[in-house]
């Protein structure tokens, strides 16, 4: 029996619509979409073939299956053929015990899944390489646009802007000017990607981009199209496989557009449904203070997120006050026992530096999801013997500002507590060591 996948109404209308076909909202009602696999069908092999064939191309095998994700594909876009996958060896992540920082939250397991590890240094990889290698299919088949084109707070222009040239699509990315850290900007220009720079914020851009495509003009490549998140509900599928095809009790998620919490909860899904693992783990999505519309909705008992104007804060990539993928992050709360949490600028702050001390280097938005565990720790929400995956969304190494303001206690609202900034010592042996000396006692 054939495995195969379509793009179905996320609210329940009729219709089956292929995945080439560039659609974003359900023809009947406008709502969200979502793919849909053929369950009966996977069925056909047992949960133990699939461990088995999922073990046998991780990290190897002919290419593309030693991708994270097209290892996983029949499960992801079944049918897509060889040549039109576009493929950076995305995912395969480092899923990191970080027993030191996990003592220190009072927690007796903390994992890391290390997503920024991937070739633009996010987990967007995950999900752009499915878009992109479908569109490539599309174009092949007739579609005609302008450009691939995405709203962006840096991560998931990057990851278009490097998928779209080794395709050898134009791209276009529209960013609030001012609001992505330096080196963010600078992948999609050196990419080649036409990168525009809006006076706006996300929200502002992603009501153009939306428009564009609605036009045809170009095809939208954010996470309002279902793709990608089939591309990022791997993250799922590879946690339960680092751990011996178990889950977490605990999956700690920073999000913004919301996007990746129902990824996450497709990737459980599917591991459950298809006898791989016995149950699902319980979700906690991490917001910033000030960009937290899901917070605010979910503590107030609402099943509506209304939008609200995102305030400024270090965790750029989740500033997003308006979440298209809403009422997906809604069910995958429901189905996995979910909670929301969210920081302030100063958690967020601190959380970083404080894991950055026992060797993790965390980018802020994975600082976020970490003070969201602190505090959900501290509530007896999350307790000392549960398994705990964080998911670090991105590499720090993009985010060099926020850890230089830091230390230089240079970040507004925020006090630095664990600030470390170089000392200035003079070219002298003694008062090198009197400095050594001094810094030892200070450490005991």
């Amino acid at each position: 029996m054939p495995y195969n996948a379509a793009f179905r109404c996320f609210a329940g209308c009729p219709g089956r619509y292929p995945l080439t076909q560039p659609l974003y909202r359900c023809p009947t009602c406008n709502g969200l979409l979502d793919v849909v696999h053929d369950l009966d069908a996977l069925r056909t092999r047992s949960a133990d073939t699939w461990k088995r064939l999922f073990e046998e191309r991780f990290r190897r095998g002919p290419w593309p299956l030693g991708s994270g994700v097209w290892g996983k594909r029949e499960w992801v876009a079944p049918g897509l053929p060889d040549d039109a996958i576009v493929s950076t060896d995305e995912g395969g992540t480092s899923l990191l015990r970080a027993d030191r920082h996990g003592r220190a939250l009072g927690l007796d397991e903390l994992w890391i899944k290390q997503c920024g590890t991937s070739h633009t240094g996010s987990f967007k990889d995950l999900g752009m390489t499915v878009l992109v290698s479908v569109v490539n299919q599309a174009i092949r088949q007739g579609l005609r646009v302008r450009a691939v084109a995405c709203a962006s707070t840096g991560d998931t222009s990057a990851a278009l802007a490097a998928y779209g040239a080794a395709a050898g699509l134009p791209v276009a990315v529209l960013l609030p000017r001012g609001k992505v850290s330096t080196a963010q900007l600078v992948q999609p220009i050196a990419a080649g990607a036409l990168v525009l720079a809006l006076d706006t914020d996300f929200d502002g851009c992603m009501t153009i981009v939306q428009r564009l495509a609605e036009d045809g003009v170009v095809y939208l490549a954010n996470s309002m199209n279902p793709l990608r998140i089939e591309g990022q509900k791997t993250v799922a599928i590879e946690i339960a496989q680092q751990l011996g095809w178990s889950v977490p009790d605990w999956v700690v998620l920073p999000s913004g557009n919301l996007g990746n919490a129902y990824a996450l909860y497709a990737g459980f899904r599917m591991l459950k449904d298809l006898g791989l693992t016995a149950r699902m783990p319980r979700l906690a999505v991490a917001q910033a203070e000030r960009a937290d519309p899901l917070y605010r909705a979910w503590t107030a008992g609402q099943r509506d997120v209304a939008p609200v104007v995102a305030g400024e804060t270090v965790a750029t990539a989740i500033r997003i006050g308006n979440p298209v993928s809403a009422p997906r992050a809604i069910k995958a709360l429901d189905e996995m026992d979910g909670v929301v949490e969210a920081a302030t600028e100063a958690e967020i702050c601190d959380a970083a530096a404080r894991a950055d001390r026992t060797g993790l280097y965390t980018c802020p938005h994975t600082a976020v999801a970490l003070a969201a565990l602190e505090k959900l720790e501290r509530r007896g929400i999350v307790r000392r013997g549960d398994r705990v995956v964080v998911v670090s969304t991105a590499s720090a190494l993009k985010f060099t500002e926020f850890k230089v303001k830091y230390h230089e206690r240079a970040l507004p609202d925020v006090e630095s507590t664990w600030a470390n900034p170089p000392v200035h010592v003079a070219p002298d042996y003694h008062r090198v060591l009197d400095t050594l000396e001094r810094h030892a006692a200070a450490m005991t």
